[in-house]
């Protein structure tokens, strides 16, 4: 076994695919292939496995995504269809979109990319950077004022100490790095308090919801302390990036049309930050028109 491989928990019956980060001797920390967790493990509890010969558990959980991203997808294209039909009976000009930009600090490198090519290609304006979860709260401190985003996405592995000194779930001390990313939200709604001004979306696997969400996140993970998929967060901010800037994101919506659903997502209600303008701007020559 080494660093990089593909492998399983035997003792967890192989629910989870993981990529071993590190290793020694005894044990290694493992990275979740498809859901945002951190882990560690002995390496005799640990299966090698083949990218063409995944658990069933896992295939599920891509189909899943796939078909999460179809449905958004979807909407998006019924949402322009609609538009232009009301255009249309209004005759009124081509217009313009300006959906709402996103700053998305990841903890992983791996799910920065995988995410960016999901703004990418529903067309959401994005910036994304890999941040370690522990220099989070500096990096939002740092990069709101120079991006200044409508939705900022601050997520990354955690998940519940299996060696916590106390059964206690309301302590912060209990998570991998929930006390990161609620440092990180305290730091981003200080710097605007207004929660539809900016849209804050935190958290990981088995994540401090409560705390989260009393730091001032607008969504959090995760309300059942279960894992979340790597895309959920980013579905959220898609979501809110088309949502228009009239209308409140539809939490029963945006929450069920994650992968872990309920229990691994939750929020307040909230406005969203799509706009439309008139007239189109033209493409004048020499000059680049830009939204």
């Amino acid at each position: 076994m080494m660093q990089g491989d593909l492998v399983v928990r035997k003792s967890y019956g192989g629910d989870v695919l993981f990529r071993v980060a590190t290793i020694d001797q005894q044990s290694a920390i493992l990275k979740g292939t498809d859901y945002r967790l951190l882990a560690d493990a002995p390496i005799v509890d640990l299966s090698v496995v083949k990218d063409g010969d995944l658990p069933v558990a896992i295939r599920q959980a891509r189909l899943r995504a796939g078909e999460s991203t179809q449905r958004m997808q979807e909407e998006r294209q019924q949402q322009i269809i609609q538009r232009e039909l009301l255009r249309v009976q209004n005759q009124t000009q081509p217009y313009f979109e300006v959906p709402g930009r996103v700053l998305h600090l990841d903890g992983d490198s791996n799910y920065m990319k995988k995410s960016m090519q999901l703004y990418t290609q529903m067309r959401v304006p994005a910036h994304g950077l890999f941040v370690h979860e522990s220099q989070m709260a500096d990096a939002v401190y740092r990069l709101l004022p120079q991006i200044k985003p409508d939705i900022i996405v601050i997520t990354g592995h955690d998940g519940v100490l299996k060696n916590r000194e106390q059964n206690d779930l309301s302590n912060l001390a209990s998570y991998k790095n929930s006390q990161n990313f609620v440092d990180a939200v305290r730091i981003a709604r200080e710097y605007e308090k207004n929660r539809d001004s900016l849209i804050i979306v935190a958290g990981a696997c088995q994540s401090h919801y409560e705390a989260l969400l009393q730091s001032g996140s607008n969504f959090a993970s995760s309300p059942g302390r279960v894992l979340i998929h790597a895309l959920d967060p980013v579905y959220i901010a898609i979501k809110a990036s088309y949502t228009p800037i009239r209308e409140t994101i539809n939490l029963t919506d945006v929450i069920h049309g994650t992968i872990s659903g309920i229990d691994g997502v939750g929020g307040i209600e909230t406005l969203g930050k799509h706009r439309v303008g008139l007239p189109k701007p033209r493409t004048l020559t020499g000059v680049k028109a830009t939204v």
